[in-house]
């Protein structure tokens, strides 16, 4: 993860949520198995993402396996559950982009600050991290954002694997940040009392 703030130029292959040293699971001490009900239902919100996710790749790979053609990702993509709530972005991944962003943006204005302001050291350390984990997904998600545009209005092999590349990107970190939320915030959202 690279400390600039300004991830533009930054290549694909270095935009990371995995650099550096995450700061670990705060001890809580002993936490009631209620007090984890918000950390679940976070998890919960991520595997519906992840699920959403899953569909994307599965349309990339019947597209690289000659299934379907480049043109078709769009209209496959956009009639997924997901895109029904939104369609701002108007790409291939334009709706998942949107979404993502809206969950990152509902994090940062409402349950971070919370946690920032409630929490011990290691949760403000914690929620600081995510905070700048959240850049690089959202970096990614532009340049997936303007490679599916790009692949919607030409739809050749190389752009297809521009987007495919960047879509594996998002993909991977993703899943990285998501886990490390879920583990660092699984007990912490109920302990102080933050709500999803």
């Amino acid at each position: 993860m690279s400390g600039d703030s300004d991830l533009r130029r930054t290549p694909l292959a270095e935009l990371s949520v995995e650099t550096g040293v995450r700061p670990g699971k705060p001890d809580l001490g002993t936490v009631q198995p209620d007090a984890r009900r918000a950390g679940r239902h976070l998890a919960a919100i991520h595997r519906h993402y992840l699920g959403d996710l899953a569909r994307i790749a599965e349309v990339l790979q019947r597209v690289k396996a000659g299934d379907a053609p480049p043109a078709e990702v769009a209209h496959i993509v956009l009639d997924t559950d997901m895109a029904q709530n939104l369609r701002a972005v108007g790409t291939i991944c334009g709706q998942e982009c949107g979404v993502l962003k809206m969950h990152h943006d509902i994090e940062e204005q409402s349950i971070f600050p919370l946690l920032h302001g409630r929490g011990t050291s290691q949760i403000k350390a914690i929620v600081d991290r995510l905070q700048a984990e959240h850049l690089v997904v959202h970096e990614i998600l532009e340049r997936l954002a303007a490679a599916a545009d790009t692949l919607s209005v030409t739809p050749s092999a190389e752009n297809f694997e521009l987007a495919t590349e960047i879509f594996d990107r998002l993909l991977s970190v993703v899943r990285s940040h998501f886990h490390y939320e879920e583990t660092t915030l699984e007990e912490a959202l109920g302990v102080f009392g933050v709500n999803i």
